[in-house]
């Protein structure tokens, strides 16, 4: 089996497409966060919009939830995949996915916007090159 290499996009040719886009899967870790913040439904689902729309991405819907006693989910389902924030006020801490596919997205400007809104003093990032198939078929 052929593994895509970085930095590809996809090219049509006769009926099929040829990868050759770049997919990262982005694995964001926030500690020691404003507790209030991550407890603020509103505040973290604009939040999640404005981090979606600096990654150069299109926001198509925006759910969320928040839980008794203390916690919120919030997802943004954009056209190039997805970005979520799961948070844990009590323990001041948050999990962020930002799984992108396309040329344009920049989810490293969007990691940067999330660790500086939520006030993380500290965080670990893990970046993941997503593997999808070299040809898709129409």
């Amino acid at each position: 089996m052929e593994v895509p290499k970085k930095d590809q996009t996809f090219k049509a040719t006769n009926n099929k497409k040829e990868l050759i886009y770049e997919s990262k899967h982005f694995l964001l870790e926030l500690y020691r966060c404003d507790s209030e913040k991550l407890n603020d439904e509103s505040f973290l689902r604009c939040t999640l919009n404005n981090a979606a729309k600096l990654a150069k991405a299109k926001v198509l819907n925006l759910i969320s939830n928040k839980f008794e006693p203390q916690g919120v989910t919030a997802i943004a389902l954009l056209a190039e995949s997805h970005l979520s924030i799961h948070t844990w006020p009590e323990a001041n801490y948050s999990a962020v996915d930002i799984f992108t596919c396309g040329q344009n997205m920049k989810p490293d400007i969007s990691c940067k916007y999330l660790i500086e809104a939520l006030m993380a003093e500290e965080h670990l990032l893990r970046v993941i090159d997503r593997n999808p198939p070299l040809i898709v078929h129409n």
